[in-house]
């Protein structure tokens, strides 16, 4: 088994840092791409396992931190530069995978990546920046949601938004780390100038590729109901349920087991049949 860590410039010129992982048999792969969630990084939880997985059953599989998830290079795992978290928004996060996905378009030969096959799985908030990157970028072949938003308006809809607006700032609690997390108001800003783009329902409408959608039937963060919504948004996309699976599909942080929860090799199965067999 092969990993690289890879360093590329991503939005407003701030490093993203890239996890490539693969079986080096002379052999060119299908690449699938993961994109991490809110108050999320690449090596989150059980991260590292279902990279482990895909890489053995054939793929390269990429994933990375957004550039201003919080995370440094230095410290890749931990939230310390926390005004970096606050101004980040969803645009930024477009440009993100945009940047990665020219970087691996750029440079697949060198992991033994077929660059014309890219499956893009995106969890939670990031299964959101996946269904809308998919409506403007062709290089997605199939797409996969794990526990996806479906609306970012739902994202301030407990916000006082009149005091954010006048404080500049609210915050968020991280029930892990204890951590009071800035939410700059430049990110509704930022929805407001761009919600054509960051239409997530209207992306979900307009998906032509193959497109699985999985969430569990107990999560507790994002609804289940987020995700009927979404399926009914698109005829041709398949809405699998993970019975009794939460948000995380049984993960946490840190995970200190060296195998995978049930539910998620429930959902990274049903994953990797879709990429089969679709």
């Amino acid at each position: 088994m092969q990993k690289i860590i890879h360093t590329i410039v991503g939005s407003g010129n701030k490093p993203i840092s890239i996890d490539i992982q693969f079986q080096s048999n002379k052999t060119i792969k299908p690449i699938v791409l993961f994109c991490h969630g809110f108050k999320g990084f690449k090596n989150w939880g059980h991260f590292d396992l279902i990279s482990d997985y895909f890489a053995q059953h054939g793929f390269v599989f990429v994933k990375f931190n957004f550039a201003w998830n919080g995370t440094t290079l230095e410290h890749p795992i931990d939230f310390v530069d926390l005004d970096a978290f606050g101004q980040n928004n969803f645009s930024k996060e477009l440009e993100d995978v945009g940047l990665v996905l020219d970087f691996l378009e750029n440079n697949a030969t060198t992991f033994e990546a077929d660059k014309q096959t890219i499956y893009l799985i995106g969890h939670s908030r990031g299964g959101g920046v996946a269904i809308l990157k998919t409506k403007e970028d062709n290089r997605i072949k199939k797409l996969i949601t794990w526990a996806s938003i479906k609306n970012i308006a739902d994202f301030f809809s407990t916000i006082d938004m009149d005091k954010w607006k006048n404080d500049g700032v609210v915050y968020t609690l991280n029930g892990r780390t204890q951590q009071n997390m800035p939410l700059y108001y430049q990110l509704y800003e930022d929805y407001r100038a761009n919600n054509i783009r960051l239409d997530i329902a209207a992306a979900a409408k307009m998906c032509t590729i193959p497109w699985l959608i999985l969430h569990g039937t107990n999560d507790t963060s994002v609804p289940f109901s987020c995700a009927t919504y979404l399926s009914s948004l698109n005829a041709k996309s398949i809405l699998l349920e993970i019975e009794n699976a939460d948000h995380t599909f049984g993960g946490k942080h840190p995970w200190k087991s060296t195998k995978l929860p049930e539910d998620t090799i429930r959902l990274v199965e049903a994953t990797m049949k879709f990429i089969l067999e679709n």
